[in-house]
């Protein structure tokens, strides 16, 4: 039997009041691709911070290629042949490629030594990019290839992949395979996190499930279905998201022509966006990060207030309307961001439930805050959406990140909002937390309310939407019906094809 590339034997890691890793063994051979899954809060980021070098483990051991592997920092994980590509890119947006791959590594090269390694490399694993190229102009796919080429620079023996799909088209998934498969099969091991399911059943060999810190199974994933990894993450039956099928109602919010100017240099311009949104109906918008998604929302929840004539909710104008206002009519929105942006980090959850609560669950009496009811109803929201907390006084940064996501979707849905228009709302989030976030969406569409769903998870956007549209360089296709349409097609939408280059597909 091979000698195992790496070996983790009994590692366990505590932090004050949670063990985020208890014994956790498992082994990965040369160019094997292992799947590491669990819920949101099982554990998985703390076992690959151990293996990188980010966090010391409090006992265990760990072997790379038989001897003693416990790297102090990251630049030790490196030297030893572990690189990592992060679900959150750093990044210089100001910057090129070469610049920002040089700034990662320990000795880099002269930029133009440098500029010629990483074209030979793109090369080599079908990763197309140019080393002259400014960062803030690539798209999501481009810059999870500079991430990739910055560690294939390095050699790596082990690749630790977390997220990697989460911001790209299908037709950039199939690209990203392609070079894990190369990688795979020129003895390279890839550790690889993902929710999603169905890219662990295509591409990896093993799968090694968490939950609560602890192993709770292995499995091969080619022949196990995605139900039962579901459920072996979660512990219990998995409940599928139920739609209820009724017609759409009257239009609620309409857009005419709506242009607005990109907020930066590096923003995206929305470009004669016009559609029409009916009560009940959940429209679904689709789009490779980066190209209109987070203007767009903006621009509807009064963010970024808009010219007269182009925003209209129920019949009024509401285009010069801020975000209270929009909100005390029943149009609210939840953003993809959820640290500093949908959430304050250092203020407390009933402090964060109030700030977008106020006006609709009428937590300020004559100018004074009510702070009793704001506690109510975010222990209401920790309750209902089961946020793991320890309770509604702690700090929004001390959650995890799905459990902070289901926390902001959680006090909008609570708001009973007419129209809905949310960003990424499973980003992160666990599969078990997901199809919880999913019906919740389609209880408010079915009990009348209008959605608006963006979201780069395509399967997400095809259980839930009832029509479909794609977000291109800040241009809408025209929304079509969600049934029937393919993810090849959906792949092609989002990468800018209209009209006949579709139909003929």
């Amino acid at each position: 039997m091979t000698q195992p590339l790496l070996s983790l034997t009994s590692l366990t890691k505590a932090y004050p009041g949670v063990i985020a890793n208890s014994d956790v063994s498992l082994k990965i051979a040369p160019g094997e691709v292992h799947a590491l899954l669990g819920e949101n809060g099982a554990g998985k980021s703390t076992l690959v911070k151990m293996i990188y070098g980010l966090v010391k483990p409090d006992s265990g051991q760990m072997q790379m290629n038989g001897q003693p592997f416990a790297p102090a920092e990251p630049s030790a994980a490196r030297t030893a042949g572990v690189g990592m590509v992060f679900q959150h890119f750093s990044l210089f947006d100001a910057m090129s490629v070469a610049e920002n791959i040089a700034l990662g590594m320990e000795n880099a090269p002269k930029l133009g030594a440098l500029s010629a390694q990483i074209s030979a490399v793109s090369e080599e694993y079908g990763l197309p990019l140019s080393p002259d190229r400014i960062v803030g102009d690539l798209s999501a796919g481009e810059r999870q290839r500079v991430e990739i080429i910055r560690c294939l620079l390095q050699n790596p023996k082990l690749l630790i992949m977390d997220e990697p799909t989460s911001v790209l088209t299908p037709q950039e998934v199939e690209i990203l395979f392609k070079t894990l498969r190369k990688l795979s099969a020129e003895g390279t091991a890839i550790l690889y996190i993902s929710h999603k399911l169905e890219e662990i059943r295509t591409l990896c060999d093993t799968a090694t499930v968490l939950r609560l810190g602890k192993v709770v199974g292995h499995c091969t994933p080619r022949e196990t279905t995605t139900r039962e990894m579901a459920e072996l993450m979660v512990g219990k039956l998995l409940q599928t998201p139920t739609r209820a099928g009724q017609q759409a109602g009257d239009v609620v919010l309409s857009l005419t022509g709506l242009r607005a100017p990109a907020p930066n240099a590096f923003g995206m311009a929305l470009k004669d966006i016009s559609l029409e949104l009916r009560a009940g109906e959940v429209l679904g918008i689709g789009g490779v990060a980066g190209n209109g998604q987070d203007e767009l929302l903006a621009a509807l929840s009064g963010e970024r207030p808009v010219p007269r004539g182009m925003v209209h909710f129920k019949g009024e104008d509401i285009g010069p309307l801020g975000p209270t206002a929009r909100r005390e009519r029943g149009l609210l929105t939840a953003p993809e961001e959820r640290m500093g942006h949908a959430a304050a980090p250092d203020m407390s959850l009933t402090e964060n439930a109030m700030l977008t609560g106020a006006v609709r669950e009428g937590l300020d009496k004559g100018g004074f805050l009510d702070w009793p009811a704001a506690t109510r109803f975010a222990q209401s929201i920790i309750d209902k959406f089961d946020v793991r907390t320890p309770g509604t006084h702690v700090a929004a940064r001390s959650l995890s990140g799905g459990n902070l996501q289901k926390f902001v979707i959680g006090r909008e849905v609570m708001q009973r909002p007419e129209v809905f228009v949310v960003n990424q709302p499973t980003w992160g989030v666990d599969a078990s937390a997901a199809a919880a976030i999913r019906q919740a969406l389609l209880d408010l569409a079915k009990n009348g309310a209008a959605l608006i769903v963006i979201s780069q998870d395509l399967d997400e956007l095809m259980e839930i939407s009832d029509r479909f549209a794609a977000l291109n360089e800040g241009r809408l296709s025209e929304p079509r019906p969600a049934q029937g349409i393919t993810v090849e097609e959906i792949g092609l939408l989002m990468g800018g094809a209209h009209g006949m280059e579709v139909a003929h597909v």
